[in-house]
């Protein structure tokens, strides 16, 4: 399973903290303390799973139950397929239900649909990315669940990677100039990446030597004269298809050549996998 930093253990346990409050009164008024029981994790739905740690972590900081995956992320599953066991005392199995299950399908949705933007593009040799558009604090597991569906990632936050955007460019005079601020103050030596959304800024961003060519919002006819102008220069940067992609168009941009398609959908618009934890077995 993944591993978690201390940061992310650190808000799985806010996020127990949120839905305990000042205790889970249902449970502690309904199942005996000494109860021990056994209880199924499993799917509603096809989907790809992702998210095993965390739901594992939330037992883990509960005290008094285990969760045993027997699945790995990454995994394809079917309806009905029994993603994890969680054993021991029967409070804290039903306590830690909605934090685990909320994680696992949330990262379990984000993966799945992942692998049919994936699955869309196979034979081609167009990778798909994700984006920053992400859940706030929740950034490291969702890029997990990603990779779980066969993406790569993009840059991890502003400091990785050097992306002159759009209003990048407005505040700084266009391409030639932003790339040149760049350049006298790149002393890290982070790999550049300029938007452009037509062929004459795809010339500018060839003229100033970037290392990658984002084509935002560019019809796949225009995206293809794109990417014939890119293989023509030496050394050729890396191209980035971005905006308005979809499920029933990825094929073809895919097609074009690019290098990378970006698809904020992965994590801003995927739903959840439906998931549901019974409990098969109660000691009292």
């Amino acid at each position: 399973m993944q591993e978690l930093s201390a940061e992310v253990k650190r808000r799985i346990g806010e996020a127990l903290a949120e839905d305990i409050g000042a205790g889970d009164r249902t449970t502690e008024w309904c199942v005996e303390a000494e109860a021990k029981a056994e209880a199924e994790i499993f799917a509603k739905a096809d989907g790809v799973i992702a998210g095993l740690a965390a739901a594992a972590e939330v037992y883990r900081q509960l005290g008094g139950a285990e969760l045993h995956a027997v699945v790995d992320d990454c995994d394809e599953v079917a309806a009905g397929t029994t993603v994890a066991r969680v054993t021991g005392a029967a409070r804290a199995i039903l306590t830690g239900e909605r934090t685990a299950l909320n994680l696992l399908g949330r990262l379990s949705g984000v993966a799945t649909l992942t692998r049919h933007f994936v699955s869309a593009v196979q034979g081609t040799d167009a990778r798909i990315t994700d984006t920053r558009k992400t859940t706030p604090l929740w950034r490291e597991l969702e890029r997990a669940a990603t990779r779980a569906g066969g993406a790569v990632n993009h840059r991890r936050g502003l400091d990785a990677m050097v992306l002159i955007k759009e209003n990048h460019l407005a505040c700084a005079g266009g391409i030639e100039r932003a790339t040149q601020r760049v350049q006298r103050a790149n002393r890290h030596g982070l790999k550049v990446e300029v938007e452009t959304t037509n062929l004459d800024e795809v010339r500018a961003a060839l003229a100033a030597g970037v290392d990658r060519i984002m084509l935002d919002n560019m019809p796949v006819e225009q995206v293809r004269a794109a990417v014939r102008l890119i293989a023509g220069h030496d050394p050729r940067p890396q191209v980035e298809a971005s905006g308005g992609v979809t499920l029933a168009n990825v094929r073809e941009v895919a097609e074009t050549g690019v290098d990378y398609i970006s698809v904020g959908a992965l994590t801003h618009s995927a739903p959840a996998l439906d998931l549901s934890l019974r409990l098969l077995k109660l000691e009292s």
